[in-house]
């Protein structure tokens, strides 16, 4: 776009982990902040259905949460349309020493999408994020 025309629109939908999610708002900021900053009128839209589901995440994503220190979800939720019997996750791997000598210390961790797990190996806590 040349100078004086308009900035180029973009409407960007945002899903939260849950409908009670306290950091949406600072998201959403955060999504418009870097679009301004690169020259881009947005609007941001924030949908709860179809609700989020730990299925939407990718294999990166998943990769990237590991190597922040929270262990990604195992499995599948009956949310991303799987039908039958629930698989249970027993054991969540550290994600610092890899170890499956985990035990859950809190089911709610520092957001209520997370629990909180320790390593009985490395000793170190960490957050598990759950399957949604």
């Amino acid at each position: 776009y040349g100078a004086g025309s308009p900035a180029p629109a973009v409407r960007v939908t945002i899903t939260p982990t849950y409908s009670g999610c306290p950091a949406m708002d600072a998201i959403r900021d955060d999504v418009l902040a870097e679009f301004a900053k690169e020259g881009y009128a947005a609007e941001v839209a924030m949908v709860l259905s179809p609700a989020w589901t730990t299925d939407w995440m990718s294999a990166e994503g998943r990769a990237k949460l590991e190597e922040y220190g929270i262990a990604p979800p195992s499995g599948h939720s009956a949310a991303g349309g799987h039908s039958g019997p629930i698989r249970l996750a027993l054991q969540v791997k550290c994600p610092q020493c890899s170890s499956l000598h985990t035990k859950e210390l809190t089911r709610f961790g520092s957001t209520s999408c997370k629990a909180l797990y320790v390593c009985q190996d490395c000793k170190e806590p960490f957050d598990y994020f759950k399957v949604l």
